[in-house]
């Protein structure tokens, strides 16, 4: 059983079913229209990163199965950071799947209690409206910690800034004898609720402002970011269906952009915040 639809302004457009897609060797697109969610096959295990709201729970699991993918398969959960708009979906994955749920220590904070920190940014607009199903985290884990899921080996590292317990991916995926390095990245957008302040402690400037570096300095051939709009995801996958060669998944420049422009959107905040 699903568990039941959050409700938000941007919810509706966000949800609306998407094909699911393989963007490389072992990596498939399998979430909606506005909330990526990623499968990586190694063979004989998944893993899935993100689960969209509560409501793209059925969705994400009626994709892995349209690729010839059984849901049990799916060993680990993971994902970019507990929002509910990325978050709200796990829980009931993992009911499904019997799934491995990990993340961050101050990730699984938020997971477990299925809603945002305190220190959170978004917290101010209150916990009503930042709930989402709480999920069962079986383990924390490191930054820059290799998760095995069958014959990959999945990296985690650690972007605070846009939640307290953000995460980024790496990993390999290969075609042949072609192998690309992949990244899903976390949102790295200093978006708060209003009185929120980043300045306000200057350590969290310091450590949005290394997450950005982390991300930048990713190997990344091909960028997968938590909202897919934001790495014009299906602008290259339309690239893609036109010539068909993937190909058009690959942006040598991907990571060190989507950096860029992160940096750019938290220089402007700090200077609002200065005035």
């Amino acid at each position: 059983m699903a568990d039941p639809p959050i409700q938000c302004d941007a919810c509706a457009e966000w949800n609306k079913p998407q094909p699911p897609f393989r963007i490389f060797g072992n990596t498939y697109y399998v979430g909606v229209e506005g909330l990526s969610a990623v499968l990586i096959d190694g063979g004989s295990e998944l893993m899935l990163l993100d689960g969209g709201l509560s409501q793209s729970a059925p969705l994400v699991a009626k994709n892995i199965e349209a690729l010839g993918f059984s849901l049990r398969k799916v060993r680990i959960l993971a994902g970019s950071h507990a929002h509910h708009d990325h978050a709200g979906g796990l829980a009931a994955l993992k009911r499904w799947s019997g799934a491995q749920a990990v993340a961050s220590p101050r990730g699984a904070e938020a997971l477990r209690t299925g809603n945002v920190t305190s220190d959170d940014p978004q917290a101010g607009f209150g916990p009503k409206e930042m709930a989402y199903p709480a999920l069962s985290v079986d383990k924390t884990i490191l930054d820059g910690e290799s998760l095995s899921v069958g014959n990959v080996s999945v990296t985690g590292h650690y972007t605070p800034g846009h939640t307290p317990g953000g995460m980024s991916w790496s990993w390999q995926s290969c075609e042949g004898s072609r192998c690309l390095h992949m990244v899903y990245a976390d949102s790295l957008n200093p978006i708060s609720a209003p009185g929120f302040r980043f300045t306000q402690i200057p350590e969290r400037v310091s450590a949005f402002r290394q997450s950005i570096a982390t991300v930048r300095s990713l190997p990344c051939d091909v960028l997968i970011s938590a909202h897919p709009g934001m790495s014009s995801l299906f602008e290259r996958w339309e690239a893609s269906k036109r010539t068909g060669s993937r190909d058009s998944f690959v942006q040598k420049s991907g990571c060190s952009d989507y950096a860029a422009d992160a940096e750019r959107k938290l220089d402007q905040r700090l200077a609002e915040e200065a005035r």
